[in-house]
């Protein structure tokens, strides 16, 4: 069992930066896959970035429209993933939500075994 926590959301200007952190509980942390799903209003749930366990190489996935503008990184000691988001876009404005999959990266909805309660961000043109 995993519980993740999400941080870091809020209102920021288009072209700036935020730091969105996941805390996750308990001592498996480490073999987890991890990733960022997005929702915005009206919109089905959508991948967003993933990597892998580090044994498996740590492997980043990401989404074309984030691609160069948002980095995953993890730190296992810390049982915490991060996603640094900058140059953001107004359509970058969603709740965004951690993921955790035991099996693969979850690039996918039906891919993931935990979630978090996910984390707002709004990005003003």
């Amino acid at each position: 069992q995993v519980q993740l926590v999400e941080s870091g959301g809020g209102l920021v200007q288009a072209g700036g930066s935020l730091r969105l952190s996941c805390a996750a509980s308990g001592r498996t942390f480490s073999m987890y896959n991890m990733g960022w799903f997005r929702q915005a209003p009206g919109k089905e749930r959508e991948f967003v970035v993933g990597i892998m366990v580090r044994w498996s190489g740590g492997s980043t996935y990401y989404a074309d429209s984030v691609k160069g503008r948002f980095t995953i990184s993890r730190d296992n000691a810390k049982n915490t993933v991060y996603l640094q988001m900058n140059s953001l876009k107004p359509e970058d404005t969603a709740v965004y939500y951690c993921a955790a999959g035991k099996t693969m990266v979850p690039m996918s909805t039906t891919q993931v075994d935990y979630w978090g309660q996910g984390t707002q961000v709004t990005v003003s043109s």
